[in-house]
């Protein structure tokens, strides 16, 4: 049996790994000392945003995550696009490959359009990478209608 839950800092081993898990496969392995360097940082960022503005959701099944997903919950000044200045970032939607295209990471995200309606935020934005695009979809997510072009500078 599969239960859909939030994580609290009793899964932050777990949470850490997945997500250094979901980062192998996003952009491939890391030296040892870069991925020590992000295990510190994890650990110290879960212990500050748990909960408070980053929720992290999850599938357990035998007392194992095999799916997870965070939602970080943005808050902005007001504009036309969302009135109440807050949204929500789904990120790092990870399930573990013998579990996949079973329906758990689509039961993860509607967790988090669920929670999302009770938390005032204006919208659900995430990044779809190719795999994910199809669920994202069939869920009711729309592409992004953005006048402007996402840009980055890096410091």
């Amino acid at each position: 049996m599969i239960n859909y839950t939030k994580a609290d800092l009793n899964r932050l081993d777990e949470i850490i790994k997945l997500r250094l898990d979901f980062l192998r496969e996003d952009v491939g392995p890391q030296t040892p000392e870069d991925e020590a360097t992000m295990k510190a940082q994890l650990e110290v960022y879960f212990k500050n945003h748990l909960n408070r503005d980053c929720f992290v959701f999850t599938a357990v099944e035998n007392e194992t995550i095999i799916s997870i997903a965070f939602l970080l919950i943005l808050e902005k000044p007001a504009n036309p696009r969302f009135l109440h200045g807050r949204i929500g970032n789904i990120m790092n939607v990870y399930t573990v490959p013998q579990k996949r295209r079973q329906g758990i990471a689509g039961n993860v995200i509607k967790q988090i359009i669920e929670f999302g309606k009770t938390q005032n935020l204006d919208f659900l934005d995430l990044k779809a990478a190719p795999m994910g695009y199809p669920l994202y979809k069939k869920l009711g997510f729309d592409d992004a209608d953005n006048r402007c072009k996402g840009m980055v500078y890096r410091c």
